[in-house]
C-alpha cells in the first residue's frame, strides 16, 4: 500500500478530512463567492505556494468557507505540537474533533467523516437505520450548535447535511425512510435558510425555506410546515417585508394548531411583531394574548424534542414580545423594560443548551430602545454593552438589524447630549464590521 504524503497546509487537511477534491472545492468557492476559482490558484493554496496572503475577498471566502483565519489555513497543518482542549462547559452543544486543535481531535474528527460516508455508501441503495441515525444525530448537533457558535464554524457541517439528505432522496429506499429523510432535509432547509439569512442574503434564505416547506409537505409534517412558515415570516420581517410576515405567519396557524409543538407560539408571537411594526398595536396586543394562551397548550412535537432553534423557549417569547413592543414607542417602554429584562432573566437560569448569543442579544437591544424612549441613555449603553462587544462572526444580519433600530431611536432624541452621540458612535462602529456574504 503506497502511504498518502502528509497534507502540506491546514487548508489540504481539512479538504482530505472532509472528502472534498480539489474540483469541489472549487465549485464551493463559486457558490460562495459568486467568483471562479482557477485550478492553478487552487493548487497553489492547497500546496501553500504564496509568498504571502489572497486578496481580501478571496480571505473572506475561505474564512466563510472554513471557519478559520486564512493565515492558518494556509499555514501548516495540524498535528506538530500539543495544545490542550479548552474544558467545554457542562450543556453546552457537543464540538466535533474537528473543532479542537490538538492532533488526537483531528484524528477523531477525520476518522468520523470516513465512518459516516461509509455508512451512506453501504447503505445508498436501500437506505438503513444506522444513516437514518446519523443524520439525526448531526441534525441534532447542529440545531444547538446553531444558536452558540458563529456561523462561520458551522456553515461547512450545514451544506455537508443538506447534501447528504438529498442525495440519499435521489437513490431508492422505502416509504418510511423517505418521510424520515424528507424530514431531515426540511429541517437542514431550515437551517441554510436561517444562514442565508444571517448572512444578509434574504432570496436565498427564502428558496431554501420554500425548499424546506415542499419537504414538510413530502413529509406531510405539520410541525416541520409550521417552522417553516415561521422562518419565512422572520425573514421577510427583517427584510422590511411586514404584509408578508404577517401573512406567512397567518399561513402558518392551521398546521401549527393540529401539531400543538412551540411553532404555534412561534407564529403568534411573530405575527405581534409585524403587526407591532406596521403600528397596529391592537392587533398585536391580541396576538401577544393568543401567544400566551398557545403556550398553555403546547405538547412537544418531534422538532421541540430537538432543542436548539428548533424549539421556541419561553426566554425566546419573551424576547419577541418585547421587540414587538419596542415598536410602540413611549406609551409602551415601560412594558418593553420589563419584557426584556424577563427575557434576559430567563436566558441567564435557562440550561446551557438553551442559551441563544443571537435572541440574547435582540433582547438587549430592546431593552436599549425602551430606555432610549425613558430618556435613560446611560441604562440604554448598558444593556447594549455585551452585545457591541460581539465579535465580527457574531454579527449576525438580525444582530446588527436591532442594534440599528437603537441607533434610530438615539436619532429621534431631542437636545442630544455627548451620552448619545458617544453611543451612536459605538453603535456605527459596531454595524460597520458585520458578518456578510463576500462580494
Amino acid at each position: 500500500m503506497v502511504e498518502q504524503e502528509s497534507p502540506r497546509t491546514r487548508l489540504e487537511q481539512l479538504l482530505r478530512q472532509r472528502h472534498v477534491t480539489l474540483e469541489e472545492f472549487r465549485k464551493r468557492y463559486y457558490r460562495a463567492a459568486g467568483t471562479e476559482l482557477s485550478e492553478r490558484q487552487a493548487y497553489r493554496w492547497v500546496a501553500g505556494e504564496l509568498r504571502g496572503l489572497p486578496y481580501p475577498q478571496a480571505q473572506a471566502t475561505l474564512e466563510l468557507l472554513f471557519g478559520e483565519p486564512v493565515a492558518r489555513l494556509l499555514g501548516p497543518p495540524y498535528g506538530t505540537g500539543t495544545v490542550l482542549p479548552s474544558r467545554r462547559r457542562a450543556g453546552a452543544a457537543p464540538e466535533r474533533g474537528s473543532a479542537r486543535t490538538d492532533w488526537e481531535g483531528q484524528v477523531i474528527a477525520m476518522s468520523a467523516d470516513r465512518a459516516r460516508n461509509f455508512l451512506t455508501r453501504i447503505e445508498a441503495s436501500n437506505v438503513g437505520a444506522e444513516t437514518l441515525d446519523q443524520l439525526i444525530d448531526d441534525v441534532r448537533r447542529l440545531v444547538v450548535a446553531y444558536q452558540q457558535q458563529p456561523l462561520p464554524t458551522l456553515l461547512g457541517d450545514l451544506v455537508d447535511t443538506q447534501d447528504r439528505a438529498f442525495g440519499l432522496l435521489e437513490g431508492r429506499q422505502r416509504p418510511a425512510q423517505t418521510r424520515d429523510l424528507y424530514l431531515i432535509a426540511g429541517i437542514a432547509c431550515g437551517l441554510m435558510a436561517e444562514a442565508s439569512h444571517d448572512l444578509g442574503a434574504p432570496h436565498d434564505a427564502m428558496t431554501q425555506a420554500r425548499a424546506g416547506y415542499a419537504c414538510a409537505d413530502n413529509a406531510d409534517h405539520d410541525g416541520l410546515r409550521a417552522r417553516i412558515r415561521g422562518l419565512q415570516s422572520g425573514i421577510a420581517y427583517w427584510s422590511g417585508r411586514l404584509e408578508d410576515a404577517v401573512r406567512y405567519a397567518q399561513l402558518g396557524a392551521e398546521p401549527a394548531a393540529r401539531s400543538q409543538g412551540t411553532a404555534s407560539v412561534w407564529l403568534a408571537s411573530s405575527e405581534a411583531r409585524s403587526l407591532a411594526a406596521l403600528n397596529r398595536l391592537e392587533d398585536a396586543h391580541a396576538a401577544l394574548a393568543r401567544a400566551t394562551e398557545a403556550r398553555d397548550r403546547v405538547e412537544p412535537d418531534e422538532l421541540d424534542s430537538l432543542g436548539g432553534v428548533c424549539v421556541f423557549s419561553r426566554p425566546r417569547q419573551l424576547y419577541l414580545a418585547a421587540d414587538a413592543l419596542a415598536w410602540g414607542g413611549e406609551t409602551e417602554a415601560n412594558h418593553t423594560e420589563r419584557l426584556a429584562l424577563e427575557a434576559l432573566d430567563a436566558y441567564a437560569a435557562a440550561p446551557e443548551e438553551d442559551r441563544a448569543f443571537g435572541t440574547e442579544a435582540g433582547a438587549r437591544s430592546a431593552l436599549a430602545v425602551a430606555r432610549v424612549l425613558l430618556r435613560e441613555i446611560d441604562g440604554a449603553a448598558e444593556a447594549l454593552t455585551l452585545v457591541l462587544e460581539l465579535p465580527p462572526p457574531k454579527r449576525i444580519h438580525g444582530i446588527v438589524t436591532s442594534v440599528e433600530h437603537v441607533h434610530t431611536a438615539l436619532g429621534a432624541v431631542e437636545n442630544p447630549g455627548r451620552d448619545v452621540t458617544e453611543l451612536a458612535d459605538a453603535i456605527e462602529a459596531f454595524t460597520s464590521e458585520r458578518l456578510v456574504l463576500p462580494r
